[in-house]
């Protein structure tokens, strides 16, 4: 079921085949940060919270200037995901203080903090000693098999390096749907901020056959809708859900959830995160650093 309005940009978005696996769908996860104690505790009294999906970890910072995190023999590349309330950094020697995608390479890393602010991270699951620090580890202790498997896309255009794209040089624009970057085993979709409540009459319920979205809130209040499908197994039925969740926080969204989120708080500010990256994004000619990270080779940007 994909309901888009017609004046919905993702209505023209080609549709996957369904699944074909007979696996449980696996329960959404909803996480208020600060309503946990933290995973961990910086130095100068940065407050870090984490939590993952199938292929994808989060950790979110409300961080202290001068703390520093390092990261040593990381088996693949992250991301910095830095909006307006974000903390100026320096990463590897790179000084970013405005918001902007910010990717960092493989191996040995540092990221220190500059001023207080709050300090998003995106992992990839392969980071496996963040997988186990999760406030909801549990929850994936055994892999989901209706998510679609964390397979590489190729490597960037010159190599592996930190990567800076600030947002004031993309903004939202006509006939594109928010601003989608790219690396090889993650997107982020940054949308833009609204200064007033969704309206209730122009929702988009959808769905994903085999990918978990991460909707991750960072400003206002939300309302998340999801419906999970019937199978012939009427003791694995669950309930629509229709709840709110106050930021900063983050809903996983497991596939093939019928989905919609609700902006109801009077400004608020949503990014969306998947892994692996999305084709279907991606074949639309949508993500704005396709130039340095190319599509697999059976997808064209």
């Amino acid at each position: 079921m994909t309901t888009y309005a017609a004046d919905d940009i993702r209505s023209k978005l080609a549709t996957a085949a369904p699944a074909s696996t007979n696996a449980p769908i696996r329960e959404s996860q909803w996480i208020e940060f600060k309503t946990h104690e933290p995973t961990e505790t910086g130095t100068h009294g940065s407050r870090t919270w984490i939590a993952r999906a199938a292929n994808l970890v989060l950790a979110y910072t409300e961080a202290k200037a001068g703390d520093v995190f390092p990261r040593t023999a990381q088996p693949d590349e992250y991301a910095v995901l830095m909006y307006s309330d974000s903390a100026p950094v320096t990463v590897n020697g790179v000084a970013v203080a405005e918001e902007a995608f910010v990717v960092v390479p493989p191996g040995d890393s540092e990221i220190r903090v500059d001023a207080d602010g709050v300090l998003i991270r995106l992992f990839s699951s392969v980071a496996t000693d963040l997988t186990e620090a999760a406030l909801n580890a549990a929850a994936y202790a055994e892999p989901d098999e209706r998510a679609a498997p964390l397979i590489p896309w190729p490597d960037p255009v010159g190599g592996f390096r930190v990567r800076v794209y600030r947002l004031a040089d993309t903004p939202i624009a006509e006939g594109r749907f928010g601003r989608i970057f790219r690396t090889t085993n993650l997107m982020v979709n940054f949308l833009a901020e609204e200064s007033k409540p969704r309206d209730p009459l122009k929702l988009s319920p959808h769905h994903h056959d085999d990918f978990e979205q991460i909707s991750l809130a960072v400003k206002g209040r939300f309302k998340h809708h999801i419906r999970y499908p019937w199978g012939p197994d009427s003791t694995s039925w669950r309930s629509d859900e229709h709840a709110e969740i106050a930021t900063p926080s983050i809903c996983v969204i497991p596939p093939p959830t019928v989905h919609t989120t609700q902006g109801v708080g009077d400004h608020q500010q949503l990014i969306d995160i998947f892994g692996p990256p999305r084709a279907d994004f991606s074949a639309q000619g949508w993500v704005l650093n396709a130039a340095d990270y190319p599509a697999k080779e059976t997808d064209a940007d």
